[in-house]
Parts: structure tokens; C-alpha cells; sequence
């Protein structure tokens, strides 16, 4: 793991346990995201198209089995699905500004359903500049989330009527390798969901990203 992002995440987690230190502690996750996110913008200015198609470790296991377009949409509709429908109970920005048709996806959900040559067909698909548009948007209404939650409030659990809220949208397909998604979001609190998906989640499929970009260009 990337030392720097991995120091940031531990301090952000140490600095959120504390009344006294959490507002420090949202500051230095927003830095850390803000780094991530720089990353993923490099990307689309070093790759060509096809190369965020590639998928150059398909038959091993792990987040670098994907490809670079499948990450970036996979981190961001998690984000997008655990901030509106399971944290705010809102519009998701996804469905709020039409991205299925603009990124012209086939699917609306995780992406957890899909595998190897499933995975690189669905990429090839994604319109890329309306993906980092959307991506933009989530991050936004996201760090606006963060910046206005209270201390208390991150001990808020997900009450339980929301996993039938969030099964009711067809976000997360039924496939053993995605349902299991909503279980694991709505028993945790809300600073359980800071830590997953809102910052772990974006260093593990980042630098999964960093090393598909490394094989590729090697």
C-alpha cells in the first residue's frame, strides 16, 4: 500500500474517534481523497482509450484483475449508493443527472457481477469523459455530505428498513459475488461507512489501478 495514502488513512481514523480532533480528522480524509482523485485524473491525461480497457492480470484474483474504466466506475457507484440511498436517503447523482444514458452503461448497478472478458467488454462500452464527469459529481456531493456531519452523528446506525429501500432500486445485482454489498453497508454506522467505502475502498482499487497501469506500460 501506497505509504503515504496509508498514513493518511490511519491518522484520519485515529482523528475521527475524538470529538476533539474529528473535524482534523474529515480534513485529512478530504486530503486523502483529494490525492486519490488526482490519480485517477492522471490516468485519463497518461492512457490512451484502449488502455483503460486492458485487463493484463484477467486470470489471477484480486482488485487488479479489473480493468482502469471498471474501477473508476466501480468506486464511484459504491460512493454514489452508500452516500444518497444508504447514508442521506436521497437521489443518487447517478440517476439525478441521467448517467446511464451519458456514460451509455449497460448496467446500473456495482459491477460486482461481472468477471474477467465481462469485465473488459463492459469497459470498452463507457463513454470515458461522461465516467469522469460523473465521478466529479459524486465527489462533490460527497465532501459536502462529509463537511456538514456532526461528531454525533457518526455513531448513527443504518436503520433496517433501508436494506429493502436500497434492494428496491436493482443498484446491486443479485449474484452471490455483489448481494452480499448490502448487508455489509447496513450494519455498520455511519463512521464505519467513512472507513468503508469512503476512503479504504478508494486506496485499494487505486493502486490496483496504479499496478494494471505499470504492467501495461512496462
Amino acid at each position: 500500500m501506497n505509504k503515504e495514502w496509508s498514513e493518511l488513512n490511519k491518522t484520519m481514523q485515529a482523528q475521527i474517534k475524538k470529538k476533539n480532533t474529528y473535524k482534523i480528522g474529515i480534513e485529512t480524509l478530504l486530503s486523502l481523497r483529494r490525492q486519490l482523485m488526482q490519480t485517477l485524473i492522471s490516468f485519463k491525461e497518461d492512457l490512451c482509450r484502449e488502455d483503460f480497457n486492458s485487463s493484463p492480470f484477467i486470470n489471477t484474483d484480486g482488485y487488479h484483475s479489473k480493468t482502469i474504466a471498471y474501477s473508476i466506475w466501480h468506486i464511484f457507484r459504491i460512493e454514489d449508493i452508500v452516500v444518497h440511498t444508504v447514508i442521506n436517503e436521497d437521489e443518487q447523482v447517478f440517476f439525478a443527472g441521467n448517467y446511464q444514458k451519458r456514460i451509455n452503461s449497460p448496467i446500473i448497478t456495482t459491477g460486482n457481477e461481472l468477471i474477467k472478458q465481462q469485465i473488459v467488454d463492459f469497459s470498452k462500452q463507457l463513454n470515458l469523459e461522461e465516467l469522469y464527469t460523473y465521478i466529479f459529481e459524486v465527489q462533490k456531493s460527497t465532501e459536502k455530505m462529509l463537511e456538514q456531519l456532526s461528531y454525533d452523528e457518526l455513531k448513527r446506525k443504518i436503520p433496517e428498513e433501508r436494506k429493502g429501500y436500497v434492494e428496491s432500486l436493482n443498484v446491486v445485482n443479485n449474484n452471490e459475488n455483489a448481494i452480499w454489498l448490502i448487508d455489509y453497508w447496513c450494519h455498520k454506522d455511519i463512521r464505519g461507512l467513512i472507513q468503508m467505502p469512503l476512503s479504504r475502498h478508494w486506496i485499494m482499487h487505486t493502486e490496483a489501478c496504479l499496478r494494471i497501469k505499470n504492467k501495461i506500460h512496462l
